[in-house]
């Protein structure tokens, strides 16, 4: 069962935790979610997770859910709460893996808190904005691309966007009959997120089309793999493939059939390598 939980921060925000698995875990998984979402961790992983061993822990980025915003943040800022909630739980030492706009974030934590890390997973993320020879919104769906082309724009450009309906197009086929099943799950979190209106998903997109404030090479210092849909419209598998080429020692998992969120149809794959790349490490 998911517990939860919050975290006063010195700056006075508060960040809402969860937190799902035995206490006695061999290995701690935190969880980065997508844009727009919320922390909780990812439902149709939660059993396939306890018969490897794995603990869940999350946080809601600040202005989505339980956690106050923090207007003006940029992607590495995650990091420093990651670190907090991870101390508050007692845990020295966790695994990481992000989704969609969760893939910077898990990113960051490896790049910026190695010896805390034990490995990283990037499942469908984007590349930073100024990734050297890549056409970054390339492939995109017009929405999603009409909507980070209005957050380089600005604050006030990108707010009009986000109002503008959801584009259809943006998931494959494959896509909509994952979310016909147990990927359905998204729509609760998706919902949750936007509950309190759209300042954390708006905190999110500004942050992507900023300087993330890491050096992305970083993350090599980790065990790390890029994994990505081949039929991707939300995040181009461009942006998998520019990753891996940037990051020394990444590896990678295509799935050239596969969307946005039927990617995910392989999260147990993933795990597996999580569990055996943890266990190689001295």
């Amino acid at each position: 069962m998911t517990r939860d939980g919050e975290l006063e921060r010195p700056d006075g925000r508060t960040v809402r935790w969860y937190t799902d698995g035995p206490d006695d875990a061999d290995l701690v998984l935190f969880w980065h979610h997508g844009t727009p979402n919320i922390g909780q961790p990812p439902g149709p992983l939660m059993k396939p997770a306890t018969d490897r061993g794995i603990r869940w822990v999350s946080i809601d980025r600040p202005g989505y859910g339980g956690s106050t915003r923090r207007e003006g943040r940029c992607v590495a800022d995650v990091v420093e709460d990651v670190a907090a909630v991870a101390d508050e739980l007692g845990i020295e030492s966790f695994a990481v893996v992000g989704h969609s706009g969760g893939g910077p974030h898990a990113l960051a934590c490896a790049a910026l808190i190695p010896s805390r890390v034990r490995a990283c997973v990037s499942i469908a993320g984007l590349a930073p904005f100024e990734a050297g020879g890549l056409d970054w919104y390339g492939g995109m769906a017009n929405g999603g691309r009409l909507e980070l082309e209005a957050a380089a724009l600005g604050p006030a450009a990108l707010r009009a966007q986000v109002a503008a309906e959801w584009d259809p197009e943006s998931f494959t086929p494959e896509d909509n009959a994952a979310l016909a099943g147990e990927w359905g799950w998204f729509t609760g979190i998706v919902k949750a997120a936007l509950e309190l209106g759209p300042d954390g998903m708006v905190d999110d997109d500004l942050a992507y089309v900023r300087q993330w404030g890491f050096a992305v090479e970083g993350a090599g210092a980790v065990p790390l793999l890029i994994a990505h849909g081949g039929r991707d419209r939300v995040v181009p598998y461009t942006h998998g493939e520019w990753l891996v080429g940037a990051i020394p020692g990444a590896e990678q998992r295509f799935f050239p059939e596969e969307g946005h969120i039927s990617v995910l149809l392989h999260a147990e794959t993933l795990l597996d390598w999580l569990v055996t790349s943890v266990e190689k490490r001295p």
